[in-house]
């Protein structure tokens, strides 16, 4: 008789948790995914009105390696799954004053939009794009794919944070190497983009910039949700399962014969499973998930202490034309630090505000019906838990105010509209299980980074495991499909499966 195959369930069908769930089932697991929504994807949930396709959150796909290892670990090519198309310029950024740059790959056409606004600033860019890729050797190459779960962990790679001076912000580095703010301002804002205020995360995030040159910026072919399809398609070619409209209510840990079960509560019942790897919000995981663990208190209370990323606004609209703008474009508003302050740590809704414009059919028309646009926009708002904002008074109202700026780059935008709908901080706790209506989990600070971060293996709940945004290395979609690696590496390395070349890559790195 075979040996029987170890069970993993995994909760949540985000792309860290389809990321986990394909290395386990590659290695040899069992796995089963539940999904509490009616499709799969977490926070890239799709969208559909009207012939429009609104992907809901993940629109900046980099790092495409990263995915393309997911289908090689089973001797499969992802563009046999989905296509990827580049995507250029990576993103405009326009000021409120006027001023425009196309942030590209080039270094020779970034050097001169910087020389554009002060030719002295040049050099000091060339020397930020060598610090950037020390930091990406470092932070990305060496450690994003590598479990923090003891202190010596931390302790090992300290002189490398030390000399990178990871304690300083990224908006302070970007600074001492150039002087206009607009430039400083250009470098500085993908820290947004993983839910950290640019004055506050530490400068290893500057590694995006290195990142995003390196291998470019891409959007799948119908959509990231085409992606996540992509994905779920694999790990049923590969035998795993992924349960559709299945929340997990309970998870009970139970020790039988000296083994480790888990049991898992869904409508259809309780099933044993050997680990769970948890892609829900973490304070949902502890509060919820694994409540009936005694350890899990301790850990819940330790998370309402810490600091949360922003909240977002977002808001989904549908157009009878097309527009000429930018696949992704950055919509500066006359405040940098004083609006990221208000975002960040105030406690009302700021006037003002800056955007994120996504306009997916200027890179895939199939998205929309023929001759219309479909588009997304956020703006960064406080989290619930520091403004108390009546959403569901304020969001008509905001909305149309964001409509109204984006008619400065789209004329008549608002007689041409089809369809729209928002989604709120309160949507992101409501649909998501997100704390606070918090959109990336855990803000990046160096004080909640690698070993500070919750781990990839919870220390006191046993066959308990952690992926995506709330655990090393962090939120984005490079982040959470790194975490993926790393957490994949403990459980496989704790099961005892024989796994794949590529999918034990980091094994040496867990500590015995």
């Amino acid at each position: 008789m075979s040996e029987r195959r170890p069970r993993v369930a995994v909760v949540g069908s985000g792309f860290g948790g389809l990321a986990a769930a394909i290395r386990l089932q590659s290695a040899g697991a069992q796995v089963t995914v539940f999904e509490a929504r009616d499709k799969p994807g977490g926070r890239a949930y799709v969208y559909e009105d009207k012939g429009h396709v609104f992907d809901a959150g993940p629109t900046v796909i980099t790092a495409p390696q990263s995915l393309e290892e997911l289908f090689t670990l089973s001797g499969r090519s992802m563009r046999d799954y989905v296509e990827m198309l580049p995507v250029t310029p990576f993103y405009r950024l326009i000021w409120s004053d006027g001023d425009q740059m196309d942030y590209v790959g080039s270094s020779e056409a970034m050097e001169a939009e910087i020389a554009r606004r002060d030719p002295s600033d040049v050099e000091g860019y060339r020397r930020f794009v060598a610090y950037s890729k020390e930091v990406f050797e470092t932070g990305y190459d060496e450690l994003a794919h590598v479990p923090f779960l003891r202190f010596t962990d931390m302790v090992r790679c300290a002189p490398d944070l030390i000399r990178l001076r990871a304690d300083r912000s990224v908006y302070k580095t970007v600074a001492r190497f150039v002087k206009n703010e607009h430039v400083r301002e250009a470098l500085s804002f993908h820290s947004l983009l993983v839910g950290g205020n640019p004055f506050e995360t530490s400068s290893i995030y500057t590694l995006i910039h290195y990142l995003e040159r390196k291998w470019g910026v891409f959007f799948p072919k119908g959509g990231t949700g085409s992606l996540v399809r992509a994905l779920v398609r694999l790990l049923e070619d590969l035998g795993g399962e992924v349960r559709l409209s299945s929340p997990v209510t309970a998870i009970d840990v139970e020790t039988v014969g000296g083994r480790t079960h888990h049991q898992v509560t869904t409508a259809r019942g309780r099933e044993a499973f050997d680990a769970t790897v948890s892609n829900a919000d973490l304070h949902h995981t502890y509060a919820k998930l694994f409540a009936s663990h005694p350890a899990a208190a301790r850990t819940r209370k330790k998370l309402e202490r810490s600091e949360w990323s922003m909240g977002l606004f977002v808001l989904y609209f549908g157009a009878d034309q097309n527009y000429d703008i930018a696949h992704h474009t950055v919509l500066f508003g006359p405040r940098y630090k004083g609006l990221l302050d208000d975002i960040f740590h105030g406690a009302k809704l700021p006037d003002d505000f800056s955007l994120y414009l996504h306009a997916p059919t200027v890179t895939d028309p199939s998205l929309a019906p023929p001759g219309h646009g479909t588009y997304y926009v956020l703006s960064p708002v406080p989290h619930l838990g520091n403004a108390k904002i009546d959403w569901a008074k304020v969001g008509p109202v905001y909305a149309d105010r964001i409509l109204a700026s984006l008619e400065r780059h789209m004329p008549d935008l608002r007689q041409h509209l089809t369809t729209k709908r928002w989604m709120t901080p309160d949507d992101f706790q409501s649909e998501l299980g997100a704390y606070h209506g918090s959109a990336f989990s855990l803000a990046p600070r160096l004080t909640q980074s690698a070993w500070f971060r919750p781990h990839n293996r919870d220390p006191h709940i046993p066959g308990l495991y952690i992926v995506g945004a709330g655990t090393h290395p962090g939120a984005g979609v490079p982040g959470v499909v790194g975490s993926a690696k790393a957490t994949a590496s403990v459980v496989i390395a704790d099961l005892g499966l024989g796994a794949s070349p590529a999918a034990t890559a980091s094994l040496r790195e867990v500590p015995a």
